[in-house]
């Protein structure tokens, strides 16, 4: 999944991508380097954001997917939390939405049952403001998935297929440099739930804690990342440098496809 944030304030490529003919082009960069998927953003997570008035992530948003859906034939996510803006997405062409909110909005698990598109349920702590103030877990591998389970038994009971759900653990929102790791060291325990595992580790912050390297000069870190969640079953990488990350997938499966 390559990443498209048409925001002025994403902690990566926050004003990089706010015309909608550059962000065209970098989108054209990521399908002829492999990407599977795109994933549309126009409100910054990033700790400490402040919400994005509706208005504003529409109009930043619905042209791009419109002329991704026209341009290109892979199928175009929309990471929001807003009903209006699902809806509208969905208008657009999009087939999937990416919510770090896992539907928890007023009226958006209705909305995205009534959609039928594909559906990310992500876990958060709190809310990007304040989320990594300083997040607590007595057991953060059991309190996710139980998290996550929840909400899958709240999207199928609303009448969303199981079958078009994904989970997000949610790297980063909400969770301690320790929270995150031990996340990732025991990704597998998130198979019982029996969705695709999407992971967003790309550049994250607990590479800069990990590493003491600002967000500029994390690609050989998110690499290792990516390789480690691949390994450890993650279904979809939600990436920015997607040239790279498929070198290493290619280069585990080579591997793979080789073992007794």
């Amino acid at each position: 999944m390559g990443v498209l944030n048409v925001t002025p304030d994403s902690f990566y490529d926050g004003g990089r991508f706010l015309d909608c003919n550059v962000a065209l082009r970098h989108a054209e960069a990521m399908v002829a380097a492999g990407a599977d998927l795109l994933d549309v953003g126009g409100e910054s997570t990033r700790p400490g954001a402040e919400p994005t008035p509706l208005q504003a992530e529409m109009d930043r948003v619905l042209p791009v997917v419109e002329a991704l859906v026209a341009e290109f034939p892979l199928p175009v996510s929309v990471d929001t939390s807003k009903p209006e803006l699902m809806r509208a997405a969905a208008a657009a062409g999009a087939a999937m939405i990416n919510d770090v909110l896992a539907l928890r909005a007023a009226g958006a698990l209705e909305t995205a049952a009534e959609l039928g598109l594909t559906v990310c349920l992500m876990h958060m702590q709190g809310e990007p403001r304040s989320m990594q103030r300083n997040p607590v877990y007595a057991d953060v591998v059991r309190e996710v998935r139980d998290f996550l389970a929840g909400r899958i038994a709240a999207a199928t009971a609303a009448g969303l297929p199981k079958e078009r759900l994904l989970v997000d653990p949610g790297f980063g929102f909400g969770k301690s440099l320790e929270h995150n790791l031990r996340l990732l060291a025991e990704l597998p325990a998130l198979q019982s739930l029996g969705c695709p595992v999407l992971v967003g580790l790309s550049r994250k912050s607990l590479l800069g804690k990990l590493l003491d390297r600002p967000v500029e000069e994390r690609l050989a870190g998110s690499l290792a990342l990516a390789l480690l969640a691949a390994q450890r079953g993650a279904a979809v990488l939600r990436v920015h440098d997607v040239a790279e990350t498929l070198d290493v997938l290619r280069v585990l499966a080579a591997v793979e496809k080789r073992q007794g």
